[in-house]
């Protein structure tokens, strides 16, 4: 699955999923824009680890909830490297509590930022990809957007939006040859999960009939598939990838 000669956009790639989607890509031959929000440093030392010279690696912040700063990280990756073959919509953030108690500035900041920011890279990324008639976008659910989760409401609504966003672009884009798919990870062992007590863990692994949790490189790997030539027939899905959680 050669990646050589593409250029691929991944946000949140400072850490967990979009580190390991980042690296995976790089990994296969791509070229790689890591764009980080709050941790830019991260991203700067995966970018300098991965290439020393800089010249297949970039790393930008920009909250992708502003389609400003969006438009700023599509202008500044067109003038270093011409062009946007691959986007990855992996940035996100969880706010959780039950939907009495949420506040309203908690709903907004996971909608702006997992759903929104989504819409934003999409649009920003669509005119080059159309001129080119060629490209791929991946974005990042999760199956609660498919099942929903008590205490969650505001992720779950953000990550089903996704999925709406995700058949609504695909069919937009495809007569562009641009195709446009959902993956839902179910429980990934990153540093969002880690933080979850051991009996939580163990409840939600009892619902897994694999038994156990899956990777961010699981993750990353379905990624690298979808985004390569082997799946140019493939558009508008929503793949799963969690152990069998959700049957």
């Amino acid at each position: 699955m050669s990646l050589q000669g593409k250029l691929a956009v991944v946000t949140g790639a400072s850490k967990g999923i979009g580190e390991a989607i980042a690296r995976r890509l790089f990994r296969d031959g791509a070229t790689i824009v890591l764009v980080a929000h709050r941790n830019l440093e991260a991203a700067l030392k995966i970018a300098q680890e991965l290439d020393p010279t800089g010249q297949r690696t970039l790393a930008l912040q920009a909250d992708v909830a502003d389609s400003e700063q969006v438009a700023k990280l599509v202008g500044e990756t067109l003038q270093k490297f011409q062009r946007i073959d691959i986007l990855i919509n992996n940035a996100g953030l969880t706010k959780d509590n039950v939907l009495v108690r949420m506040s309203e500035q908690d709903w907004d900041a996971v909608i702006d930022t997992n759903l929104k920011g989504a819409f934003n890279c999409i649009k920003a990324v669509a005119r080059g990809m159309m001129k080119n008639r060629n490209g791929k976008i991946v974005n990042v659910s999760s199956v609660v957007g498919l099942m929903g989760n008590p205490g969650q409401a505001n992720y779950c609504a953000s990550k089903a939006g996704l999925i709406g966003l995700t058949k609504s672009a695909a069919k937009e884009l495809a007569s562009r040859n641009i195709t446009v798919n959902a993956i839902a990870p179910g429980f990934i062992d990153t540093e969002m999960t880690k933080v979850l007590s051991d009996q939580a863990k163990n409840a939600m692994l009892s619902l897994v009939p694999l038994h156990k949790a899956g990777t961010p490189q699981d993750v990353a790997s379905l990624v690298s598939f979808l985004v390569s030539d082997q799946a140019s027939y493939i558009t508008g899905q929503v793949i799963r990838i969690d152990g069998g959680l959700l049957m």
